[in-house]
């Protein structure tokens, strides 16, 4: 049975840390490991989620689209 603290969960373990210290989540990435927590979501209802409940991320993607691409970002006026 699904649990919603695992919706979180599976956002953070989808981040992709990158040597250079960029930190990316995809669509795609976050929808896999929310299936592997037995939430079964589409692209938009992840997106969508992403967009209300991380403030932090901005999309970077560079096609249109549902499997689009966020980085985590400063908002205090840094990347």
């Amino acid at each position: 049975m699904p649990r919603r603290i695992d919706i979180e969960g599976a956002f953070h373990t989808a981040i992709k840390h990158a040597p250079d210290g960029r930190r990316t989540v995809t669509t795609e990435d976050f929808v896999k490991h929310l299936a592997l927590a037995n939430w079964n979501w589409s692209f938009k209802e992840a997106n969508d989620w992403i967009e209300s409940h991380v403030s932090t991320f901005k999309d970077i993607s560079t096609s249109e689209g549902q499997a689009r691409t966020f980085m985590l970002f400063n908002p205090n006026g840094g990347l």
